[in-house]
């Protein structure tokens, strides 16, 4: 029960940590807003870009890491969510500073960083430049959603590492069959 508590206090305090942030530079709040909720269109951008570039060869990557990230979220993080449901820190924490509308859906894990962490490593293990800018990109999703007040830092590591193993997973799977 100590390990618990020790693990939530240190998510606690590094989401404090970001979150502080909110509400004392226009720019920065304009920026984290930005990639909670809209960078996610810019990877989407990137990916149909990467697609109709090479469609013939880059197809089966397209709809592989769709598949895996479709895959990662609505099942796995949905069972999650059922076993060991979390509220959003704006509704425990008085202290947060929420920079966006709320969301009623529970924390834990992470559906964004659950989603993006697929499709990131999906895309890396068939072309290693592109797969680096989707988790750069990835990775500032998720940092915003915590800089808004949507999700605790252990939500992001959480739903991150769920994707990446989905990802994986399938990837040698579908490597075995074709």
């Amino acid at each position: 029960m100590m390990i618990i508590e020790t693990i939530q206090n240190i998510d606690k305090f590094l989401f404090h940590q970001i979150n502080q942030f909110g509400f004392r530079w226009v720019g920065l709040d304009i920026f984290g807003i930005f990639c909670a909720k809209y960078l996610e269109y810019v990877l989407w951008a990137i990916l149909i870009l990467f697609l109709i570039l090479k469609f013939k060869d880059r197809i089966k990557v397209f709809l592989g890491a769709v598949a895996s990230a479709l895959v990662a979220k609505l099942v796995i993080v949905d069972i999650i969510r059922w076993i060991f449901p979390r509220l959003r820190p704006f509704a425990v924490d008085p202290m947060t500073n929420l920079l966006v509308n709320k969301s009623n859906e529970l924390s834990f894990p992470s559906g964004h960083a659950t989603f993006y962490f697929a499709l990131s490593t999906f895309i890396f293990f068939y072309n290693k430049k592109i797969g680096i800018l989707f988790y750069v990109i990835s990775f500032m999703i998720c940092l915003g959603r915590v800089f808004v007040g949507l999700h605790w830092p252990l939500d992001i590591l959480s739903g991150a590492l769920i994707g990446i193993f989905t990802s994986w997973v399938i990837n040698k799977s579908l490597k075995r069959i074709i």
